[in-house]
């Protein structure tokens, strides 16, 4: 009972899926992905061992046609599952159990593939798949111009409840430990695909690198309106005076390391762009 895309790019090594239904935490279920292997959903009456089961074999250097007939070949229930997968070269496949509930299909392209069932129609498929070719940019923003695409077309024709983000990227984690780069899942909500697009831009701001155009120096006015609004929100004690000493130094770094901005925080006298853009728009006058 859901629509989703699975994608690799092969540029950067990012893996991942996006997906949207009327179903309580469809992000629990449904996407799976792993650098250097590939992307899985598993959704209809879904079988979760096509997951990491799938993202094994893929591992093995599988190929992602391969993968679909070894999961579905072996399960009985396989006319009630529905499955899309893309290797790590882009080569992608997919099966709609003959027994998924109308409109039940996929369409595939090299390096993705959507799929979906309980559709308003095959259109949804159809213009997620366009969207994706169309799009430009990372892959995340290409795979919610899609779920956003398919839900414009009608979506689930049930309604809409929950949406996920998962992408994989080698050492892509908070710190490089994992390759879980983004999993942002809107579990319950009443415009799930919208909250979602959200999420992702906010995980840009905490977790995004800092652009090297996008640094600022920090000398006179500006200093003295960041002190301004270090003193607003309580983390400097002292009164403006437009020099980056230490004192103002140390409020900001406590400021950054609050709102979790630790990721741009640097120890020289620059400021990332969207820190300053997120201090304007949050606390200034």
């Amino acid at each position: 009972m859901t629509f989703s895309i699975v994608a690799v790019d092969r540029s950067t090594g990012e893996a991942g899926v996006a997906v949207a239904s009327k179903f309580l935490a469809v992000g629990a279920v449904v996407p799976w992905a792993r650098a250097g292997a590939g992307a899985v959903a598993t959704q209809a009456w879904a079988n979760l061992s096509y997951g990491p089961g799938g993202l094994d074999l893929l591992a093995q250097g599988r190929s992602a046609d391969a993968v679909v007939q070894m999961l579905t070949g072996p399960d009985d229930k396989r006319d009630h599952r529905q499955v899309g997968i893309v290797d790590q070269h882009g080569h992608s496949a997919a099966w709609t159990g003959t027994e998924c509930y109308p409109w039940a299909g996929h369409r595939s392209g090299h390096g993705y593939t959507c799929q979906g069932n309980i559709l308003a129609s095959e259109a949804v498929v159809a213009a997620m798949a366009e969207a994706f070719e169309r799009a430009g940019g990372p892959l995340p923003e290409r795979l919610l111009a899609a779920l956003d695409a398919g839900q414009s077309a009608g979506g689930d024709r049930r309604g809409q409840q929950s949406a996920a983000l998962y992408i994989a990227k080698e050492k892509g984690s908070y710190g490089g430990w994992l390759d879980r780069a983004i999993d942002l899942r809107v579990d319950d909500h009443p415009a799930p695909v919208v909250e979602l697009r959200k999420l992702l831009e906010l995980h840009r701001l905490y977790f995004g690198g800092t652009v090297p155009g996008d640094l600022i120096r920090l000398t006179g006015p500006l200093v003295g309106e960041l002190q301004q609004i270090l003193r607003r929100t309580g983390f400097l004690s002292e009164q403006a005076s437009g020099v980056y000493d230490e004192a103002t130094k140390e409020a900001f770094r406590r400021f950054c390391s609050v709102e979790n901005f630790e990721e741009r925080w640097r120890d020289d006298d620059f400021v990332d762009r969207e820190i300053l853009h997120f201090m304007r728009k949050r606390f200034g006058q």
